[in-house]
């Protein structure tokens, strides 16, 4: 294909590829054929310069394209770059603003990684006219929506000169997997072990106490201490001697989960859960065992969040805490839900200021699972977000009986009246563009909804 393609352009390219014998799951392989052509086609067509242009800039005029396999942490990562003529990110941004994605203001605070995450908009395109080959605005998209239905990552990064390079990190397979059982409130549950960063035995005299919550000393650093009763919402056992921990976490902050025992570990056939029970908080999946005893396997990454959301409202504060307790039940409760760290920063910093207490979400998904499982006097939504969009979620709040009449805020970098309507059609509230966080037109509108932070 890489052949045929660099033909029908009149380039010169030669493809490596590195880690042919890493071995993949059939079902991820399978799922890899459209977005591998995509991403090749995109290097060819959009990385690569014209053999003249290479000599002209000093490379050689044969083009190389690198697609790499490899198994890394429990993953499967997989990469496709080129040493091509790289991205122009403010052509990006020049694109964002001519199709009215946002305004001038919003435009020029955007970081190159946030300007890269546009070319994976159904649509979007740098290409002025639409070829054979590319110009339709769909390939980027294919290899977006596949690494979200995989529940993977897929990040971008472009050197002027140098090249572009894509890469998509993959679970080892949908079918199986290895786990490690742990026994929690008296149910097991299957915590998959490429997520898992360490178990352990904690001794209880090194637990302290490090502002209200508990903590041990790991690596020189203290790492927090929850309940997985706590976080599960399970039955309370007692156990004596040594603390079972589970360590989660990543590049980012750490937890210990305090589980009741270890199991062992399995491999498990992953079961897919029935559809129409829809997400599951902190449950990716189910199994059976070997004596066809069910078995729900935890998804991590939401366990994270839930930890996080925990932690962050004091609901593992100390018996003498509860008058603060009770101070930040009075208060509003806003959940925040955006897949920018930005902006959810930006906002609960605004909105934590005036008194508001703020919950964040990451995408829609865990948006709807924070608002089906909380209490929250407003709801404040992006649009474009990975797993569910922000106009799924206005849909799905406003259906259910018990939260329709939960407010609900867009914020967008759409500015378009088109966009707008189909915010509000959903059932929003009130559609607000992004470019508006600096004065006062975001708190103005939480005021205008809910009034202020207390009563």
């Amino acid at each position: 294909m890489v052949r045929d393609v660099a033909r029908h352009l009149d380039k010169q390219a030669r493809l490596q590829v590195i880690g042919e014998f890493t071995q993949v799951d059939r079902d991820i392989l399978e799922k890899l054929e459209a977005p591998l052509g995509h991403l090749l086609r995109n290097a060819l067509d959009h990385g690569l310069e014209s053999p003249a242009a290479r000599v002209a800039a000093g490379k050689p005029a044969e083009g190389v394209i690198r697609l790499e396999a490899q198994h890394q942490a429990g993953m499967l990562v997989i990469s496709v770059a080129d040493d091509g003529k790289g991205i122009d990110v403010e052509r990006i941004r020049a694109a964002v603003l001519a199709r009215q994605l946002t305004d001038d203001a919003s435009a020029k605070k955007l970081s190159e990684t946030e300007l890269l995450e546009f070319l994976y908009l159904p649509g979007f395109t740098l290409k002025e006219t639409v070829t054979d080959i590319s110009g339709r605005g769909v390939g980027l998209d294919v290899v977006h929506s596949m690494v979200k239905a995989v529940r993977g990552t897929l990040r971008t990064t472009t050197t002027p000169g140098q090249g572009t390079r894509f890469v998509l990190q993959l679970p080892l397979t949908l079918s199986v997997i290895r786990t490690l059982l742990a026994d929690i409130g008296g149910e097991p549950y299957a915590f998959p072990l490429a997520h898992i960063v360490r178990t352990l035995k904690l001794p209880r005299d090194k637990i302290h106490q490090l502002e209200g919550r508990q903590h041990f000393t790991l690596d020189g650093r203290p790492t927090g201490l929850v309940l997985a009763t706590q976080v599960f919402a399970a039955r309370e056992t007692k156990t004596s001697g040594d603390l079972s921990v589970l360590v989660l976490g990543g590049a980012g902050e750490s937890y210990g989960l305090v589980v009741d025992r270890f199991l062992g570990e399995r491999e498990m056939v992953v079961q897919p859960l029935d559809p129409r029970l829809g997400k599951i908080k902190d449950i990716a999946a189910g199994a059976l065992m070997e004596d066809g005893a069910p078995v729900l396997i935890v998804d991590v990454e939401d366990v994270l969040r839930s930890i996080e959301k925990i932690v962050s409202h004091a609901q593992l504060a100390q018996a003498g805490d509860t008058n603060a307790a009770e101070a930040a039940v009075r208060r509003k409760r806003v959940l925040i839900v955006d897949d920018s760290l930005t902006v959810r920063e930006v906002e609960r910093k605004l909105l934590t200021s005036r008194g508001y207490v703020v919950e964040a979400a990451v995408d829609g998904m865990d948006g709807w699972n924070a608002v089906r499982t909380g209490h929250f006097d407003l709801v404040i939504s992006d649009i474009d977000m990975p797993r569910m969009d922000g106009i799924e979620l206005v849909t799905l709040i406003k259906k259910d009986p018990a939260l329709k009449a939960v407010p609900v805020m867009i914020v967008s970098y759409k500015e378009r009246e088109e966009d707008r309507r189909r915010g509000l059609e959903a059932g929003a509230d009130y559609y607000l563009t992004k470019g508006s966080f600096r004065d006062e037109k975001l708190l103005e509108a939480v005021t205008d909804l809910i009034g202020k932070a207390q009563g």
